[in-house]
């Protein structure tokens, strides 16, 4: 989403070429090893002459596979906010330290992750919470751990959702780290606001599946889209399509020729449409 980012005005293209990986690599770096960066420079992106924008993609979902409809007509997509999250104790031989003497830091972090899913649970059905990386140091089997690492994935439907959760984390986080005898330090890192397309988008796209007789239901996006920033622009909506067990971003990623074609032609109609 960082080219449509930069096109939206949600930062500038210094700010895009400035990120880099856990390796340092930037991403300026890593467009002038392959020739790509481009001539553009920050503020000079045009933006805003579209009367619409439309988006076809495959759910990145299970639901409409599960639904075995081929079209969903994407309503908006879930907020997200993502932390940093520092978990800090003492390193201790694993056979010499009993229990109630320990700052087990790995304890506290896997007491922590399980706040994180109970907290999404209490936002049901558009609550989100994941912990899909972590770190223990020092990672040796008979050293109780004095610092672990995590990042905690959060999303909603509204921003008061996110703010519930937000505040249900930190009063979780400190009173684990309280119970356990270690120190959390939660930092933000990124924010993507809740988005709701376009009525007359949404309605489009909708239209175009009935005028081709292709079944559809409406969901909601988990994930983010570059159709989240260009509706900061332009009215937006979005075409879902199902795809295999709602694998994404990975080599198992399918989808059947026939669901592609129909959500093109659903994409081709609903552009038609707003064209006039």
């Amino acid at each position: 989403m960082m080219g449509s980012g930069v096109f939206a005005g949600v930062f500038d293209a210094d700010f895009a070429r400035e990120q880099a990986d856990r390796a340092g690599i930037t991403v300026g770096d890593a467009l002038d090893a392959i020739g790509y960066r481009g001539a553009q420079k920050a503020g000079e992106v045009p933006g805003g002459m579209y009367a619409a924008y439309f988006e076809a993609h495959i759910e990145q979902g299970p639901v409409l596979e599960a639904a075995g409809l081929p079209i969903g007509v994407v309503s908006g997509a879930l907020g997200q906010q993502w932390y940093d999250v520092v978990v800090t104790g003492q390193d201790a031989h694993a056979g010499p330290t009993p229990l109630a003497l320990r700052h087990d830091a790995m304890l506290a972090a896997a007491r922590m992750v399980e706040a994180v899913n109970r907290i999404a649970r209490d936002e049901a059905p558009h609550g989100r919470g994941t912990v899909g990386y972590l770190e223990v140091k020092p990672n040796s089997r008979n050293v109780i751990p004095g610092r672990v690492d995590f990042a905690v994935d959060f999303r909603n439907l509204s921003q008061d959702g996110l703010d519930r959760m937000d505040a249900a984390m930190r009063a979780a986080f400190a009173g684990i780290a309280d119970a356990a005898a270690v120190q959390v330090e939660i930092r933000q890192v990124v924010k993507f606001e809740p988005c709701v397309f376009a009525p007359s988008c949404v309605e489009a796209v909708r239209k175009a599946s009935e005028l081709l007789g292709l079944p559809s239901m409406e969901v909601v996006s988990g994930a983010g889209h570059d159709a989240v920033y260009v509706a900061q622009r332009a009215p937006t909506g979005m075409i879902f399509v199902p795809c295999k067990d709602g694998i994404s971003h990975n080599e198992l990623e399918d989808a059947l020729p026939e669901h592609i074609e129909a959500g093109a032609n659903v994409l081709l109609q609903a552009m038609l449409s707003v064209a006039g």
